[in-house]
């Protein structure tokens, strides 16, 4: 997922390294009868809950959007076969009420539960996924997270174009029996069912499939409303869920000591909360970067990138970021990081700058600009200001170009320049989460780079069921990523919220920032009121 945007917050900071999380691998896995699930809140105690984002142009549409904002909306929106269970990350069954997989792994089927309705009362079946899934897969749909499915047979064809829907693996055997005919084993495949691209779709926009409908959306604010038709409705605390969109930080801090806000995502002033037990700051699975677009020589060329990179001032680079990143995937447990960037050698770079224009037949003196994109921030500017002396004492011209920062990530695509900066949050907790970034016919690469070694240990890993094997094939295909100085890691960014979490219930911090929206509820516990008066 694309972040809105980052910030640097001087709070303490609770860093964690984010548990490796193996998906489920039995042959069946079914939850317990709902009878069985103890209700965890007093209905009596529930009410509108405040939520305050940051202004933020909402994509509705959960096939097309590609922002962490739309993300968390649609964890009340949309669902799935699977959900994300909002304390450990984990696929939770949602939709699915069972599913078993085949000897070999290749075929996976579910069973759809019976009870299951969009919030119109349209029955949800297992072809209400089938028709959803190739809508958007659909090559006109232009959907960004299309290509996590390509495991799926006949999907990497038919969405690029070359095939026929009657030939992707997805079968319905019955009302409420979805089979997937897979190419290759994917061990992940629930963590990647969890994301909202892969939920149960209305053909009619307005209809809803997840424990809440929009009500009403407009650019000051968002609400939603209890689905009553919703199979777990029994279990959705909330009645309604009202997201004022501000980015005014004292208005938020003031909405939040007096009540009148439950949770807050927006940048916030930090030093005006009453309760400085509210603010939870944590790492994010997430990374800044820069990246090359590699269609225009000559950085479409490794030597001149690895030539650029050798002369990049890291340690400075770095400076503002609380959890500077050496190299790209976030920490995982289990997973070896290779090698990252750390040292800079502007005579290096100097030498390796000639034997590139040796290589490619451009003489000694042959000038060189590179188009560096960034959005109109202070903080990019000083960012170029920076890459631009470096690379201009070894020979190399940085022609900065700019837009305002609501359009920047929009106008990647057509931008004819060589590189730009990117903040992603991984979807699931997977290194292809931020790999597939860089996979040669991803639906995700922006960059057009395209490599053959790196595509093939992608595909090696897929159909890998053993982790630790697994992970070291991911690791070396981030390995050619660096090596080629395709990326240039700055940060692994953190996340700030601010929520009483005496007061609410169903709210963890997690890596992926991602807090289902069903699980919240009011624990009826008297709010705290601080000895203490801060002046606004």
């Amino acid at each position: 997922m694309k972040k809105k945007a980052f910030f640097l917050c001087p709070a303490l900071i609770l860093l964690f390294v984010l548990p490796g999380l193996p998906a489920q691998t039995s042959e069946d896995k079914t939850e317990p009868p709902l009878q069985e699930q103890k209700q965890r809140f007093d209905p009596a105690e529930q009410q509108e809950f405040i939520m305050v984002d940051s202004p933020h142009a909402y994509d509705f549409n959960p096939h097309t959007a590609n922002y962490t904002n739309e993300a968390q909306l649609f964890t009340g929106l949309y669902e799935g076969l699977f959900s994300y269970d909002p304390y450990s990350l984990d696929p939770s069954l949602a939709l699915a009420e069972s599913y078993h997989t085949s000897r070999d792994k290749k075929i996976w089927t579910f069973t759809i539960r019976k009870n299951a309705r969009f919030s119109n009362g349209d029955p949800i079946t297992a072809e209400s996924f089938r028709r959803a899934w190739l809508s958007l897969l659909d090559p006109e749909t232009n959907a960004p997270f299309a290509s996590l499915l390509d495991s799926i047979s006949g999907i990497a064809s038919y969405r690029t174009g070359q095939g026929k829907a009657e030939d992707v693996g997805i079968m319905v055997r019955d009302e409420y029996t979805l089979v997937l005919r897979l190419d290759m084993p994917t061990e992940h495949l629930p963590r990647i069912l969890c994301h909202h691209a892969f939920s149960a779709v209305h053909p009619d926009p307005g209809v809803y499939s997840g424990a809440f409908v929009l009500e009403a959306a407009s650019s000051g604010s968002v609400r939603l409303v209890k689905n009553e038709n919703y199979h777990d409705s029994a279990r959705v605390a909330l009645p309604a869920i009202t997201i004022r969109l501000s980015d005014d930080r004292d208005e938020t801090a003031y909405l939040m000591n007096t009540g009148n806000a439950h949770w807050s995502t927006s940048n916030v002033n930090t030093e005006k909360l009453l309760d400085m037990e509210t603010i939870k700051v944590f790492g994010e699975f997430a990374t800044e970067y820069l990246f090359f677009k590699s269609d225009r020589f000559p950085w479409n060329q490794s030597d001149f990138r690895i030539a650029l990179l050798t002369a990049v001032p890291w340690k400075e680079l770095r400076s503002q970021s609380l959890v500077p990143a050496k190299t790209f995937i976030y920490p995982l447990m289990g997973y070896a990081a290779p090698e990252g960037f750390s040292d800079s050698d502007p005579e290096e770079a100097k030498m390796l700058l000639e034997q590139a224009k040796l290589e490619h037949g451009l003489s000694a003196d042959q000038e060189m600009t590179i188009v560096f994109a960034i959005s109109d921030t202070d903080y990019m500017k000083e960012m170029a200001k920076l890459l631009s002396d470096a690379w201009e004492k070894i020979g190399i011209k940085v022609d900065v170009q700019t837009t305002p920062v609501n359009r920047y990530l929009q106008s990647i695509e057509t931008w004819q320049a060589d590189l730009f900066s990117y903040i992603w949050i991984g979807d699931f907790a997977d290194p292809v989460a931020f790999l597939e970034l860089f996979r040669g016919d991803s639906s995700l690469n922006v960059s057009a780079w395209h490599n053959e070694e790196f595509n093939r240990l992608m595909n090696e890993a897929a159909g890998v069921s053993d982790s630790k094997k697994r992970y070291q094939l991911l690791s070396e295909a981030e390995a050619v990523l660096l090596n080629q100085g395709v990326v240039l890691p700055v940060s692994h960014p953190v996340s700030l919220n601010v929520i009483d979490l005496d007061a609410i219930g169903g709210w963890y911090t997690n890596a992926l920032d991602i807090h289902p929206l069903k699980a919240l509820y009011f624990t009826g516990k008297t709010e705290k009121i601080p000895n203490l008066v801060r002046k606004f």
